[in-house]
């Protein structure tokens, strides 16, 4: 499902000097720049009043309906589908305001054909949902309530009352004490009593861990995930009950809070029913599927929307002329000579392991670090592909790493020289569902002023930026805490030469189980899409 509330027609560069080495925390250019309020405003959502609290007038996916808008006699590609919803709550009654999460796409199971519809709230409990026929053949509809209107304001209450939903740990170790080590509770922000501060000299960045009794500052060698908080009551808890209301860390030493399934009152990821029957679409003047434009992908093409679609498990770009590379071969040839640096979370890495997977060729170089947070090395020696891939940098879900292993994603940014030959990835959000907002937005502007810095010098490198997946629903990594951010992130580079490969589009309307992780095919996917702009020429 697609929402879009409000785009910045420009975003200018403001240059903050980070803060140096040792300098307490003062003013942010959050508080400083009109344009980085105007960002704080993008994840806009209509709210429920404020005495709508109660589970039972909660939207139900059960009691609610969507039916055809505008009935034709025929259908054909190039026309539009429009369906109406109504929200109604768990006694049957009509809701009379909105703010549901929906998810809706248009399928053809046996083409393996999908794409996202576009929804419209008209904030009185009822919703347009717009759909674009791209392909001849028979089509359904299928729309499904992630979160209530009042889950949605439970969670961004939850997110905007508490500094973090999650702790981390910082473990500090003397190698003249051998190997006895402290392990003490890290954040973004203070935590309680003596507390170690860290100032990063790059970004101005800071790190807090609570001071260990037996050993000093400097000697915070590694770091891990800690444990999510308890933040909801157990009146609360009912709202994120249902099939995938819990979820999986990226590492399996993270500590984990599950949310109870209550199945005989499932609230979250829940299928609505319909009366829209199976349609066929008719071929147009001949043409039985959409196609890309002309228009060879490359950095700095606004997103269509929608972005894509799926066709026989392909994605046909709408926005430029997607290529796909089935052969090892075919992707080598688009990598020769490259230097590929991929920065993000465990999404990206799917792609850095679908390559080493793909081009036997190919094969990794163990720097003996924690694979979770890398950096991993894969080398192709005799075409002279190189491929990288790393964490973002903290706060990062992970198993125990060192510290050093760590880098700020936009420190790496200003490491590089840039060049014809070098190719830089990054994905940022997952790992920041826990914060409030501002978090993210003070990281994005920092990393938005490393590309900007990074083009200036070298305007020949292509940057790309990996959207956000689906497949969350705890209140620690909603998709909407997700879609929130995602949102923000294109509206940080929507004036910039970088590329965007919509994960967004592309997980949302796979017909495989949604999974923050998804599935071989949809990865391939997204690594043609990512291939496409590094590679445009036929």
């Amino acid at each position: 499902m697609i929402y879009r509330f409000l785009s910045l027609d420009h975003f200018r560069d403001q240059l903050v000097p980070p803060s140096p080495v040792g300098a307490k925390p003062g003013p942010t250019p959050l508080t400083e720049s009109p344009d980085l309020q105007a960002l704080l405003q993008v994840p806009h959502w209509p709210a429920p009043p404020e005495n709508a609290t109660a589970f039972a007038s909660s939207t139900s996916a059960e009691k609610s309906h969507y039916r055809l808008l505008q009935s034709q006699s025929n259908y054909t590609v190039g026309n539009m589908l429009l369906v109406s919803l109504e929200a109604r709550d768990r006694h049957g009654q009509p809701k009379h305001y909105g703010g549901d999460f929906l998810r809706a796409k248009l399928h053809s199971p046996e083409l393996k054909a999908s794409v996202a519809g576009t929804v419209e709230d008209h904030k009185n409990g009822t919703y347009t949902l717009t759909f674009p026929l791209l392909w001849a053949g028979a089509v359904q509809v299928s729309v499904r309530l992630i979160h209530s209107s009042e889950t949605v304001a439970l969670l961004r209450r939850i997110r905007d009352s508490h500094p973090s939903t999650i702790t981390f740990r910082g473990y500090f170790v003397d190698p003249s004490q051998g190997s006895k080590e402290e392990v003490t509770e890290c954040n973004v922000h203070p935590v309680s009593g003596p507390t170690c501060q860290y100032v990063d000299p790059g970004t101005g960045e800071h790190w807090f861990c609570a001071k260990p009794q037996h050993h000093s500052c400097n000697e915070l060698v590694y770091h891990s995930s800690g444990i999510y908080k308890n933040v909801l009551t157990s009146a609360e808890k009912v709202f994120f009950s249902g099939r995938n209301s819990h979820f999986s860390s990226d590492a399996a030493q993270v500590a984990l809070i599950f949310i109870p399934l209550c199945s005989h009152r499932a609230a979250t990821d829940q299928i609505i029913p319909g009366s829209v029957p199976i349609i066929q679409v008719l071929p147009s003047h001949q043409l039985a599927v959409a196609t890309s434009p002309l228009l060879p992908c490359h950095p700095g093409l606004a997103l269509t929307n929608p972005s894509g679609f799926y066709y026989k498990d392909v994605w046909v770009s709408l926005g430029c002329s997607s290529r796909t590379f089935p052969t090892p071969d075919l992707a080598l040839s688009c990598l020769r000579g490259k230097i590929v640096h991929m920065i993000g979370d465990s999404t990206l890495r799917q792609w850095w392991e679908f390559l080493l997977a793909f081009i036997p060729s190919v094969k990794r170089i163990d720097l003996h670090v924690t694979y979770h947070a890398g950096p991993l090395l894969a080398v192709e020696p005799v075409q002279g592909l190189v491929l990288r891939w790393r964490a973002h940098g903290i706060p990062l879900r992970t198993a125990k790493s060192k510290m050093a292993d760590i880098h700020y994603l936009a420190n790496e940014l200003n490491a590089f020289a840039g060049g014809p030959d070098m190719v830089v990835v990054f994905t940022l959000g997952a790992h920041f569902t826990t914060f409030p907002v501002d978090v993210y937005v003070r990281r994005v502007h920092g990393i938005r002023q490393a590309v900007a810095q990074l083009l200036a010098r070298s305007p020949q490198t292509t940057v790309v930026i990996k959207s956000a997946n689906t497949g969350y629903k705890s209140v620690y990594l909603s998709d909407w805490l997700s879609l929130q951010l995602d949102n923000i992130l294109r509206a940080m580079f929507a004036d910039m030469r970088v590329a965007i490969v919509d994960a967004w589009a592309m997980t949302s309307c796979h017909y495989l189980p949604d999974n923050i992780h998804p599935g071989k095919v949809v990865v391939q996917n997204e690594v043609h899409t990512f291939l496409s702009y590094v590679c445009p020429g036929k």
